[in-house]
């Protein structure tokens, strides 16, 4: 399994912020709670479909050097777009586009 950030653009009280991805939503959580990045970072269902932490350039910084990928915004997107595939193939398997899962 894989982590992914991308870069830290987004301005938000004084800092610059950037989001955290993974391949699988356990994975997601195990290495923000292994950055000590606080649960009230998290943004998933149902408030987003998007399940990722948003953190600091800081947070960014060390995460990269425990192993997250860095990632443009376009990389970004593609990730996203996988894990949410994944997730509709767990859930029902019949209803997804095979293009999707030739994809991964």
């Amino acid at each position: 399994m894989a982590v992914y950030v991308d870069e830290a653009i987004w301005h938000w009280q004084g800092r610059k912020w950037c989001h955290l991805l993974a391949d699988d939503i356990d994975e997601l959580h195990r290495f923000a709670f292994s950055l000590g990045v606080r649960q009230s970072s998290y943004q998933g269902p149902p408030r987003t479909s998007k399940p990722h932490y948003d953190l600091t350039a800081w947070e960014r910084a060390i995460a990269l050097k425990r192993g997250a990928i860095a990632c443009s915004r376009a990389e970004i997107v593609a990730v996203l777009r996988q894990v949410r595939a994944r997730e509709r193939l767990l859930e029902a398997p019949e209803l997804v586009a095979p293009e999707l899962v030739a994809a991964e």
